[in-house]
C-alpha cells in the first residue's frame, strides 16, 4: 500500500479538564496580556460578568452582544469597544456565536484569543471565519483567526439545555462526517473523525436521559474537540455549503440547520462514495444517511426545515444559491438534485440512502 499525505496540526494550545476554566487568568498572563475583554451572547451575559470578576484586575469588562452568524456590524461595535477599553486580548465564553465574534475581531486587529467553549460547536479550533453582511454569509480561512488557547471545561456544559446539546452535538458530527470524504483528507483527520463521531454517538443519548451526567458531558466535549479539529484541517463540502446558504441568506438557526441537513447531505454523497462512508455505517448502524436520520430522531433532534421559518417557496432560491460557486464535493451537484434534497429536508422525510 502506498501512503502519501500532507498534515498540518493546529497551533492552538488545548487545555482540557474539569475545572479548567478557573485558571483562565493564568492563560491571559501566558499570552503576556493584562487587559482581557470577555465576550458572550446576551443570554450568557451573567456568566461573562462572573468570568470578568474572576479575572479581577486582568479584565477590562465585557461585550455581551455576540450574535448568530457573526454579523459584521456587531463585530465593528465589538472592535470599537475593545479599542475604547484598551483591551489586549479577548476571552470568548460560550458557543459558536461568541467564538465567531472573537475570531472576527482577531481577523481585523490580530487581538489574541482565549476561547472557553460551553457548547459542542467546534469552531474554536478552526482557522475558519463565517460572517454575514447584507443578507449573505461568506467564509474565509486564515491563521489570524485561529485562537491561541482553548480551555475546555466539561463542568461548564452541565447546564447546557438538552435540545441545544443535541443540535450542537450533531453539528459537531457533521464536521467529522464531511472530513471522511474531504479532497484533502489524510489518515490523521480520518482517525479523528471516527473517534469524534464514536464519542458523540456514545455520549448524546446519555445526556438526553441524564443531562448532568459528568462522564457523558466530558466524552461529548472530547468528541466535539476532535470533530472541530477535523473541520479546521480539511476542506468543506456540500453539507457546509448548504448550511451556510440557509443560515446566511435565510437566517435559519445554525446548529438546528446542521442537525436537519446532516442525514440528507451525507446520504446524498454516500451514494457516490460508499467505501469512504463505511465508518458512519459502522458507528450508527445502517446506510449512512438513514442511520444518521434515525440517530438524530432517537435523541430528539428537530427533523424538518419547515419548523424554523423556511417556507417551501424559499427552496428554489436556496438551491440556486447553494449551487452557485459550490464547494468541492465527491458527487456532482446540480440545481435539480439539490432542490430535491432540500425538499426532503424541509419536509423532514427520511433520506433514501
Amino acid at each position: 500500500m502506498t501512503i502519501s499525505f500532507t498534515y498540518q496540526g493546529s497551533p492552538a494550545r488545548i487545555v482540557f479538564g474539569n475545572g479548567a476554566s478557573a485558571a483562565v487568568g493564568k492563560w491571559v498572563e501566558a499570552l503576556e496580556c493584562r487587559r482581557a475583554l470577555v465576550l458572550s451572547t446576551p443570554q450568557q451575559a451573567a456568566d461573562a460578568d462572573a468570568m470578568a470578576q474572576r479575572l479581577g484586575a486582568l479584565s477590562v469588562g465585557t461585550f455581551t452582544d455576540a450574535t448568530m452568524h457573526t454579523p459584521v456590524e456587531v463585530t465593528e461595535r465589538a472592535v470599537g469597544r475593545a479599542a475604547e477599553l484598551g483591551a489586549d486580548c479577548v476571552v470568548s465564553l460560550g458557543g459558536g456565536s461568541t467564538t465567531g465574534l472573537g475570531k472576527a475581531m482577531a481577523y481585523r486587529t490580530d487581538i489574541p484569543q482565549i476561547v472557553v467553549p460551553t457548547t459542542y460547536a467546534g469552531s474554536e479550533v478552526t482557522p475558519i471565519l463565517g460572517q454575514t453582511e447584507n443578507g449573505a454569509k461568506t467564509t474565509l480561512r486564515s491563521p489570524k483567526v485561529t485562537p491561541e488557547i482553548v480551555v475546555y471545561d466539561p463542568q461548564l456544559t452541565l447546564g447546557l439545555p438538552v435540545g441545544m446539546s443535541v443540535t450542537s452535538g450533531l453539528n459537531a458530527i457533521a464536521h467529522a462526517a464531511e472530513g471522511l470524504y474531504a479532497s484533502d483528507r489524510n489518515p490523521i483527520t480520518s482517525m479523528m473523525s471516527v473517534e469524534g463521531m464514536r464519542a458523540l454517538k456514545e455520549a448524546l443519548p446519555t445526556i438526553v436521559n441524564s443531562p448532568r451526567d459528568g462522564a457523558a458531558r466530558e466524552t461529548a466535549l472530547y468528541g466535539a474537540w476532535l470533530c472541530g479539529t477535523v473541520l479546521g484541517q480539511v476542506a468543506m463540502s456540500l453539507h457546509h455549503k448548504i448550511c451556510h446558504t440557509l443560515g446566511g441568506s435565510f437566517d435559519t438557526p445554525h446548529a438546528e440547520t446542521h442537525s436537519i441537513m446532516l442525514p440528507h447531505t451525507i446520504g446524498f454523497n454516500a451514494a457516490a462514495i460508499p467505501e469512504l462512508m463505511k465508518p458512519i455505517s459502522e458507528i450508527f448502524g445502517g446506510s449512512p444517511g438513514q442511520a444518521l436520520y434515525d440517530f438524530a430522531r432517537s435523541i430528539g433532534s428537530p427533523m424538518a426545515l419547515k419548523d424554523f421559518g423556511l417556507s417551501e417557496a424559499d427552496l428554489d432560491r436556496a438551491a440556486e444559491i447553494a449551487t452557485k460557486n459550490p464547494y468541492s464535493n465527491p458527487r456532482p451537484i446540480d440545481r435539480g438534485s439539490i432542490r430535491a434534497l432540500l425538499q426532503d429536508a424541509w419536509s423532514g422525510h427520511r433520506p433514501p440512502y
